[in-house]
């Protein structure tokens, strides 16, 4: 059996306790370490210690190469693009993550550096785009297209041939019809129902 392979976390908030859970789950990645603010250096967080700042970032990259970004989104994916944006720069390997307890279909595609949490269901010729967050029991149904750094909430639903741009954030428990188009950049609240095509640059807080 093959060792496993040195990760690097960046960012320890809520989001990051997740990740770590999905990443101990699928059992191929050893987390060496967090990266975060000087005053969590020494600290640790799920047993695991927080070993520098955005400042050591290249040097510990140049060390284990392998490294994943565990800042969520929820007003805005600013932070964790530049962030993502900036590792790539420094020659980083940012490996897919699948929970083993997560469903992808055989005809389904995941892009590199995206997360597929618990439960989430990503079903037939569906397509996650780079650098997304499928979150805890969200869905994707047959024929979705998701945009690169994306995020879909907890319990989240899209529904078949539903096109989600680049740069989205779709709330816990939304709903979004069937074949529906949404554009890029845009935010769907929490709960929102959404039956019409949405442009670029929304933000919907009530069905639609």
């Amino acid at each position: 059996m093959s060792a496993k392979k040195a990760l690097l976390l960046i960012g320890g908030g809520g989001h990051c306790t997740s990740c770590i859970d999905v990443i101990e789950q699928m059992g191929e990645y050893d987390i060496i370490g967090i990266v975060d603010t000087a005053d969590k250096v020494g600290m640790k967080l799920m047993g695991y210690p927080f070993i520098g700042t955005d400042a050591d970032l290249k040097n510990l990259i140049q060390k284990y190469k392998n490294a994943f970004v565990t800042v969520g989104q929820l007003h805005t994916n600013t932070l964790r693009k530049s962030l993502i944006q900036k590792i790539l720069e420094y020659d980083a390997h940012i490996p897919t993550l699948v929970s083993p307890r997560a469903y992808i279909a055989r005809s389904a595609s995941i892009g590199r550096g995206s997360i597929i949490m618990h439960d989430a269901i990503v079903n037939a010729q569906a397509k996650i785009g780079d650098y997304c967050i499928l979150n805890s029991k969200s869905l994707v149904e047959h024929d979705g297209d998701i945009g690169s750094y994306s995020h879909i909430a907890t319990g989240a639903i899209l529904n078949g041939a539903v096109q989600l741009g680049s740069d989205c954030f779709v709330g816990s428990n939304a709903t979004v019809i069937q074949s529906i188009k949404i554009g890029a950049n845009c935010t769907v609240g929490a709960g929102v129902t959404i039956k019409q095509n949405i442009p670029d640059n929304s933000l919907i807080k009530e069905n639609i």
